[in-house]
């Protein structure tokens, strides 16, 4: 077990390094000039260069990844173009609201995408299933800012139960931090719990077919202790795979979500970096989501053992 999760810890170190070399050249390859950006419309060909050289934008490639690269292992994102603030520091100012809008997502997805799919394997056929199904694939097919905006004007504008937008930090309390974040986790999480409940019912149904699920249901073994003993166990494994998996749409998602619901986190911050060309921010947010990811990744490795504990690959 120790020598797998050492194993699989070792292999992230690469996959960081190449992330941050892809993260550094796409945006520098990418269309548009910071400095012509910062200079406007009616600067002169010189006063772009003396920008560009400030910023130092005139040097090469190489010599502006190995010196980002340097100062990123030193814990220093960089400097904001056009704020002069430490990426560091507007990243900790935004980092709650994203935070705690992706665990209230996840808590909701969990909570209700695995019994939904458990059930719906164990109904499978009648009406409970396709419920679930079709649930599933309006979630999964429905872009996020569409159920976004649906849920804010059924629940905030006409109803007027919670508010539309903003966000109230849990220090305030948590039932005003509950109400200003629980549309928009519901929003993003229609998408992943769709995602989850497809494959847990899917892996299900394969494990209740099983032999020894019948021998289990033989000896007289409860529905309940079937489905969520010795079925669910046995079905983990690729659930937690699709969890990490869906990770990566539940980042994406979150800045379309804090976008229709006014939230101040980080996916507000990478919007406003793209439209600014505000370099410095986009890698240091595009690279803190990409380690998260690999986190995540990896962590659902090191689970894999936990509920196989046949594999040690």
């Amino acid at each position: 077990m120790f020598a797998y999760a050492l194993r699989r810890i070792l292999s992230t170190i690469p996959v960081v390094l190449i992330v941050a070399f892809f993260v550094f050249s796409l945006l520098y390859l990418a269309p548009g000039d910071p400095a012509a950006i910062i200079a406007g419309d009616q600067a002169t060909p010189a006063d772009v260069e003396r920008i560009r050289a400030s910023l130092g934008l005139d040097r090469p490639f190489v010599v502006r990844f190995a010196d980002w690269f340097w100062h990123i292992m030193h814990g220093d994102l960089g400097t904001s173009i056009f704020t002069n603030l430490p990426v560091t520091h507007m990243i900790a100012q935004r980092i709650e609201p994203t935070l705690s809008l992706m665990i209230l997502t996840l808590i909701i997805s969990l909570t209700c995408a695995i019994p939904m799919g458990v059930v719906a394997a164990w109904k499978h056929g009648t009406w409970i299933d396709r419920a679930v199904m079709v649930t599933a694939v309006f979630g999964f097919s429905t872009p996020v800012f569409v159920i976004g905006y649906l849920l804010a004007y059924i629940f905030a504008l006409w109803l007027d139960w919670l508010p539309v937008q903003g966000f109230t930090s849990i220090s305030q309390g948590l039932i005003p931090f509950l109400r200003n974040l629980i549309l928009p986790s519901v929003a993003l999480g229609l998408i992943y719990m769709a995602l989850i409940a497809r494959i847990t019912r899917a892996t299900m149904m394969d494990v209740l077919s099983q032999d020894y699920v019948r021998t289990a249901k033989a000896k007289g073994v409860g529905q309940r202790g079937i489905l969520f003993l010795h079925a669910l166990k046995n079905a983990a494994v690729p659930i937690v795979t699709i969890v990490g998996i869906g990770f990566a749409a539940l980042i994406g998602g979150a800045v379309v979500t804090e976008s229709v619901f006014a939230i101040p986190g980080l996916g507000r911050l990478t919007v406003d970096a793209i439209l600014r060309r505000d370099y410095p921010v986009i890698q240091g947010v595009v690279l803190l989501f990409s380690f998260v990811y690999v986190l995540v990744n990896l962590a659902v490795d090191l689970l894999y053992t936990l509920f196989d504990p046949r594999i040690r690959y």
